[in-house]
């Protein structure tokens, strides 16, 4: 007899709900007008916007708890091959996006971008390298040993980083094994100095947050929903607790992704889920769930669409200004403040990649890499 797993609406509103808070924070009008939540944390620190991608890995464990059902009746060899492949495509296709459009446009022409001084690592890097060391731990270890795993990991990269060097920019440990094999010119360049926020050493942590969601999406399906809610809400407060705590000496810091900003954004999502499923399962509120549902259907195939459309409009330039700053400048502008304008043309490009994911749930066609 088949079983199938209980599904919970809850976790696919979350995942909808992260795409699409994702969208907004990566789009706005202008990055010189944005609300301070909608930033990243200059360093030290952790705002609003810097829980979202630990969100998105989040949901991937919590995708991962059922897709693991089946994975598990495949022989190792034939699980090793489609684990590191899908972790592969995912890669692959996160260096293309760094690349796209594969050229530049300055002094007023366009010319090839230079291939070998391509970011080497990025979002979607770390989603594929994350989800494949993740379902081989799934595959071969119980719950019971996953926790501590995901224990030791945070407390090895602590001594790592405490061991190595310091918390700085130019003195962390995380920066000096990103130059053992990459050059400055394939880290990202935002900082004052070449430095790559989504390197390998700092993809150790990050495997913690897929393990996490992983270990609440089992929890809920084994689960009754008022169980769930206790459960989650309780523990997700407790390492919310601990995350702070750690905060002093080890600093929240999305950077370099601190074991202690691993336990507080872990913790804001299992409190966030809670809510969801106390909200939609509970109280039967869903009405307005649907919006986030159509986000969270297709995440992968909107965020890559959302990246694909924001770089065509900044690279088009049409008799000087780019399309991007022709929309920007005419429809939100001249009739808004500096930052509710560029918050605005966050918000209803968002509203774009959203009716494109509605026509695809209208038609069914779900994309999964």
């Amino acid at each position: 007899m088949k079983i199938t797993p209980k599904r919970y609406l809850a976790l696919d509103v979350l995942r909808g709900m992260t795409v699409a808070f994702m969208i907004i924070v990566n789009t706005p009008g202008s990055w010189s007008e944005i609300y301070a939540p909608l930033e990243h944390a200059t360093w030290h620190g952790c705002t609003p916007t810097d829980v979202v991608f630990p969100s998105f890995l989040f949901v991937v464990g919590n995708a991962l708890s059922f897709s693991i059902h089946k994975l598990e009746l495949l022989p190792a060899k034939q699980f090793f091959k489609k684990s590191i492949y899908r972790g592969f495509i995912i890669f692959a296709i996160g260096w293309l996006l760094n690349a796209f459009p594969f050229v530049n446009f300055t002094g007023g022409h366009y010319e090839w971008k230079d291939m070998t001084g391509i970011r080497l690592w990025g979002v979607l890097q770390r989603i594929g390298v994350c989800y494949t060391l993740a379902a081989i731990l799934v595959y071969y270890f119980n719950r019971r040993w996953l926790m501590i795993i995901s224990g030791v990991l945070l407390a090895g990269y602590w001594l790592i980083l405490y061991s190595f060097g310091d918390y700085t920019l130019p003195g962390n440990a995380v920066l000096k094994i990103d130059l053992l094999y990459l050059t400055p010119k394939n880290m990202y360049r935002h900082y004052d100095i070449p430095f790559e926020p989504l390197g390998l050493l700092s993809t150790l942590p990050s495997v913690v947050n897929v393990l996490i969601g992983y270990l609440c999406g089992s929890y809920l399906q084994q689960s009754d929903r008022l169980a769930a809610i206790k459960g989650l809400s309780g523990i997700g407060a407790i390492m919310i607790l601990i995350g702070m705590g750690w905060n002093v000496i080890f600093p929240f810091n999305k950077a370099l992704w601190t074991s202690s900003y691993v336990l507080y954004t872990s913790g804001i999502d299992m409190v966030l889920l809670a809510g969801l499923i106390w909200v939609l399962d509970i109280w039967q509120f869903k009405k307005w769930s649907y919006f986030f549902e159509v986000f969270g259907k297709n995440p992968l195939f909107i965020y890559i669409l959302s990246w694909v459309v924001a770089v065509l409009i900044g690279i088009i330039h049409i008799d000087g200004p780019s399309l991007k700053g022709i929309i920007y400048k005419n429809a939100f502008t001249n009739w808004l403040s500096p930052k509710n304008a560029s918050l605005a043309f966050a918000v209803v490009f968002m509203l774009m990649m959203w009716v494109v994911g509605w026509v695809m749930d209208r038609r069914r066609v779900y994309v999964k890499v």
